[in-house]
């Protein structure tokens, strides 16, 4: 009975936490934080379940929640009947989208842990965090267009307000430039959703792929190569905009600075591989023939971002900006494994996904440990932190070497599929990617060493080492990081069948 609706229970949970936190006084803080930690674990238990309930031998969906909704009357058909327009619950998850759901209860609870040290309208942050967390999870369990288009906008909101009363100096700003741009994609994605309902009548992710794929039904024949080009073009922007790739990326670095240590866990962590998911489930997975023709352009995007990001990031005198400009590098590898178009590329786009997930969360969780007692993020006014914060500036090391692919490490798997994909077809763009690999290790090592080593200034002396609180976040996430480095079938598994069959086999495409 409960696998019946257990998608439901997942993405709508936090709801729990939302009731109680309603009626609790806002001047009781410590009641509140706790709560707002509290509340993210149950969303969590039940992801778990999801993750050992799931059948890793089927690509179909599973754990399928259909039910009537909304019907629209909107005229009447000959012969009098009245015609509507129904829109439908759906809900399932398969091998790629039910790793993103364990990520996003994982990395929301870890997020509420740092959420700590938040000081001011507690009761609005955390009422605010935990729809956001309904948002991202509704994401990745929503089976049709408008369900997905919903949840995806009820991220838009919360975040708004998470950064700009919550964030640094610069918050509003910020927060602005995230609506604006995040909107116009949203608007882009809006318009495609429409036209594929208005030539297929169904809002059905299912549906959507097999009438497309198919030669004979009159709605996919009325849809001409160019036109289906154009609606690939339009989804590829609007979730361009969210992975992000270049030139759309300059609101997320005010987002990375400006946001508190929390919400950037959960943006760089859980936010932007919305994108990535969205790119290959809608994007890739409705007009396949049009992705293997933009495949060529999707390659040199990702170097773009790649060597960019890199380049950058090597000459940021900010912690901030140096981790912002890596994650818009690290997410040209995963438009590298979806160049590849075949399904060891894909599995390494999407290792990359969740494999970044992890830690670029555990890195910026240090960024605001390291903030919280020194009040600065600029690499010159930091050093020596190993003498003060020897438990902190380890993780902080490992972190970074996890980042830039070492072995035995979930950046080395995710790394080494996505190129190992590419090396096949377009041996000259994955040759050219690797060297993105190089400007990583520079850029980090140079970073972190000049943080953690180095003479100490005299302010710095006797800085507090990590608290219990802050020490199970960085545990937790760091394991799962060599958990998959170690044992990459424990995500491999759940992932293969479904990447076998998202892309059908046309004109070779498949691999």
């Amino acid at each position: 009975m409960v696998n019946s609706i257990l998608l439901s229970l997942i993405v709508f949970s936090p709801l729990l936490a939302i009731l109680i936190l309603a009626f609790v006084p806002r001047h009781q803080g410590g009641v509140i934080k706790q709560i707002g930690v509290l509340g993210t674990l149950l969303p969590l238990a039940l992801s778990l379940m999801l993750f050992a309930a799931f059948n890793y031998e089927t690509a179909e969906p599973q754990f399928v929640e259909s039910a009537k909704w909304i019907s629209i009357p909107i005229g009447f058909a000959q012969g009098g009947a009245m015609f509507t327009f129904d829109l439908a619950y759906e809900l399932g998850v398969d091998g790629v989208s039910m790793p993103l759901i364990v990520l996003t209860a994982l990395v929301g609870t870890l997020a509420a842990v740092a959420s700590w040290q938040v000081k001011k309208r507690l009761k609005e942050y955390f009422i605010l965090f935990h729809l956001l967390l309904i948002g991202m999870l509704g994401v990745f369990a929503a089976q049709n267009l408008f369900l997905f288009f919903i949840f995806f906008e009820l991220t838009l909101v919360p975040t708004f307000f998470l950064i700009g009363i919550w964030g640094y100096g610069e918050r509003e700003r910020a927060a602005n430039k995230f609506l604006l741009y995040n909107g116009i994609g949203s608007a882009v994605m809006l318009i495609a959703f429409i036209v594929l309902f208005v030539f297929l009548q169904t809002l059905n992710m299912e549906k959507i792929v097999t009438i497309l794929a198919s030669t004979d039904h009159p709605a996919a024949a009325a849809m001409t190569p160019a036109f289906r080009f154009g609606l690939f073009l339009a989804l590829f922007i609007a979730f361009a905009v969210k992975l992000p790739v270049f030139p759309f990326h300059t609101w997320m670095l005010k987002v990375h600075v400006q946001a508190p240590p929390a919400i950037v866990m959960i943006h760089s962590g859980i936010l932007l591989k919305m994108g990535a998911y969205g790119l290959l489930r809608m994007g890739i997975g409705f007009f396949p023939e049009q992705a293997y023709q933009f495949a060529g352009w999707m390659a040199v995007l990702g170097l773009i971002n790649i060597l960019y990001g890199a380049v950058l990031a090597f000459v940021q005198k900010d912690l901030k900006m140096v981790l912002a400009y890596s994650s818009i590098s690290h997410m040209g590898i995963v438009l590298l494994g979806f160049a590849a178009m075949n399904t060891i590329g894909f599995q390494g786009a999407m290792f990359q996904v969740v494999s970044h997930g992890f830690i670029s969360a555990l890195l910026f969780f240090l960024i605001g440990v390291i903030w919280e007692r020194t009040q600065t993020s600029m690499i010159s006014e930091l050093g020596g932190l190993a003498k003060s914060m020897p438990f902190v500036s380890g993780i902080l090391l490992t972190a970074g070497m996890a980042s830039l692919g070492l072995p035995g490490m979930s950046g080395f798997i995710s790394e080494f599929f996505a190129f190992l994909g590419l090396f096949g077809d377009r041996p000259v763009h994955a040759a050219i990617g690797t060297l993105g690999i190089v400007l990583t290790a520079a850029y980090l090592l140079r970073a972190i060493l000049r943080t953690t080593f180095g003479p100490t200034p005299e302010r710095l002396k006797g800085l507090a080492d990590a608290q219990p609180m802050e020490v199970v976040p960085m545990v937790v996430l760091l394991g799962f990081i060599i958990l998959i480095g170690v044992y990459p079938a424990v995500l491999g598994n759940p992932m293969q069948q479904t990447l076998k069959t998202l892309v059908p086999i046309v004109t070779g495409i498949g691999g």
